[in-house]
């Protein structure tokens, strides 16, 4: 892809849009469904739907909340949260999801990356990597499951490569640390798994200025920024995050 994509990303709990601070303290910011009108209109080039609490409560994705959303949504929406097993992918490419994004299911069984990557094509699986600090690992960074609520003791670039092997799509890493503290993207995790990797990369989490979004790009080497906090909250418009991106040099999809 020639330009970088901004993605608005849209955490989700008991149908309603929420957003939190290192996973947890979440506020009700909203209809998931609307807000996803609104990006499209606002020129976002994709979202992402998380169905944050799906794993921990043991079941699949809110299928009338995706739904839902994606009826109202004219631009690519990736899917993730319980999704365990092929079956689950094609519920959801069926009712108009564009890819799905697994986590927890793949670290248990990275068969499953392989499997869906076969059955619906590379393009439609992201893997979603939580990490956490740990000096303990290689590259200081665990994989962390179930919602960010436990450690695997899986180091996050080793596990990069092993899902680009298994036929991954792209990435989506999140650092906890960073995770709604609007501080900026964890730029260390991000930029030693966008080298270790030739697939695209998302930074996510801690989006709080458009230096940010740039640093992200340029340092971390990240083909797309997820952003949450910045946009839900009003801070800066999708146009006015592409505009400055632009104006240094950076190709954005105008």
């Amino acid at each position: 892809m020639d330009y970088r994509r901004i993605i608005p990303c849209l955490d989700v709990k008991n149908g309603r849009l929420v957003k939190g601070v290192n996973f947890v303290q979440l506020k009700d910011v909203g209809d998931p469904a609307e807000n996803a009108a609104a990006y499209s209109k606002a020129g976002a080039d994709e979202l992402v739907f998380l169905d944050i609490t799906a794993t921990i409560e043991k079941r699949k994705t809110l299928l009338n909340a995706v739904k839902r959303t994606v009826e109202k949504c004219t631009i690519p929406l990736t899917v993730g949260g319980g999704i365990a097993d092929c079956s689950a992918v094609e519920e959801l490419i069926n009712i108009g999801a564009s890819g799905v994004s697994v986590n927890t299911a793949a670290v248990k069984n990275p068969d499953f990356i392989k499997e869906a990557a076969k059955e619906f094509g590379s393009d439609k699986i992201t893997v979603a990597i939580d990490t956490n600090s740990n000096a303990q690992l290689p590259s200081g960074f665990e994989v962390m499951v179930a919602g960010g609520t436990a450690g695997t003791g899986i180091d996050a670039v080793e596990w990069a490569k092993k899902v680009q092997d298994l036929g991954a799509g792209q990435i989506l890493p999140t650092s906890m640390d960073a995770d709604g503290t609007q501080a900026g993207y964890d730029i260390p995790m991000t930029k030693a798994i966008a080298d270790a990797v030739s697939l695209p990369v998302i930074a996510s989490g801690g989006a709080g200025t458009l230096e940010h979004l740039y640093d992200a790009i340029t340092q971390a080497r990240a083909d797309a920024v997820l952003v949450a906090s910045i946009a839900h909250f009003g801070t800066f418009t999708i146009r006015r995050m592409k505009e400055y991106l632009a104006e240094r040099n950076i190709p954005v999809n105008l």
